[in-house]
């Protein structure tokens, strides 16, 4: 009999990039994210092979910690052309509405182009991309321990029925009408 690990937290998450340098500079210059650490190898530890790479970590706040190989040797990088681009991207928090409503317009007047916020419930948030191509998010949130509750009861159910039917279950519905503000 075997149980499942206690996780503490996520360690990090790694991203592949174009440029280390000019990854680690738009990171701080548009998200205010320090750079803390790097690891640089010929071969990789991990299965032996020859591959140069440079592996750089970047503090995301709260613990949490983003990191990006640069792997010069690889074909260039792409997406994976069967996923639309809205899909896969790395969320980060932020306090509430005025911090989100600053961070829009900081990060716009860096020049990247943002889209939001955008309503969803139980927060909201802005997205835009980095010079890789990675899609990014800020979310604050704005939803009540009742809203939160509710939709934890739903999730069961709403799995179920989407396993059935393949078809967007309804239930949790409001998540996505803005009400008057």
């Amino acid at each position: 009999m075997t149980t499942a690990p206690n996780l503490s937290r996520i360690h990090h998450v790694a991203y592949r990039c174009r440029d280390a340098a000019q990854t680690v500079e738009w990171y701080a210059r548009v998200l205010g994210m320090a750079y803390v650490t790097a690891f640089a190898e010929d071969k990789v530890p991990s299965t032996g092979e020859y591959d140069p790479y440079m592996h750089v970590f970047l503090d995301a706040g709260g613990g949490n910690v983003l990191a990006f190989f640069e792997l010069p040797n690889q074909p260039a990088m792409g997406r994976d052309p069967a996923t639309p681009a809205w899909v896969q991207h790395i969320a980060f928090e932020v306090p509430d509405e005025a911090a989100l409503l600053a961070a829009k317009a900081h990060i716009e007047a860096q020049g990247v182009e943002v889209l939001g916020p955008t309503y969803h419930g139980i927060f909201r948030s802005i997205y835009f991309f980095d010079p890789n191509g990675h899609r990014l998010e800020l979310a604050c949130n704005i939803g009540t321990p009742d809203q939160h509750a509710e939709l934890k009861a739903l999730a069961p159910q709403m799995l179920e029925e989407w396993s059935r039917t393949r078809r967007a279950p309804r239930q949790a519905a409001w998540l996505h009408q803005e009400p008057e503000r």
